[in-house]
């Protein structure tokens, strides 16, 4: 890990990190076997906190462009997800146009970046 900050609040423990991250799998066209990625979580919320990520997240992206979709009902295909995901993409990308997911779990919520995918953008 690059780089990891916990802070307390009143209500949640945050989380950022920015880490190298590996693909054991033969990655598909579009993707790297060792890439970059950048998430924010929140641990144990007292309030529902997604909504509040889904914006931080949109306000990121545009730091980037100006031409993405935010899909706040994505069904993730990973089991731990307690509800809908969300996911921004950036069309300019083609079939790998995916830049952004997260969504709600049982400890908590958060979303990731892939950078080299934003870099790309």
């Amino acid at each position: 890990m690059l780089a990891d900050t916990v802070w307390q609040s009143e209500r949640d423990i945050k989380l950022w990190y920015l880490a190298t991250c590996w693909r054991y799998e033969r990655p598909q066209a579009g993707r790297y076997r060792e890439f970059q990625q950048f998430g924010i979580e929140v641990l144990n919320p007292r309030t529902n906190v997604r909504d509040e990520l889904v914006g931080l997240a949109e306000n990121m992206i545009r730091l980037f462009t100006d031409k993405y979709e935010v899909n706040k009902t994505v069904k993730r295909g990973l089991a731990y997800y307690v509800e809908d995901g969300f996911e921004i993409s950036c069309p300019a990308l083609g079939a790998q146009k995916q830049v952004c997911g997260g969504g709600s779990y049982k400890q908590g919520c958060g979303f990731a970046f892939g950078v080299d995918r934003l870099m790309l953008v």
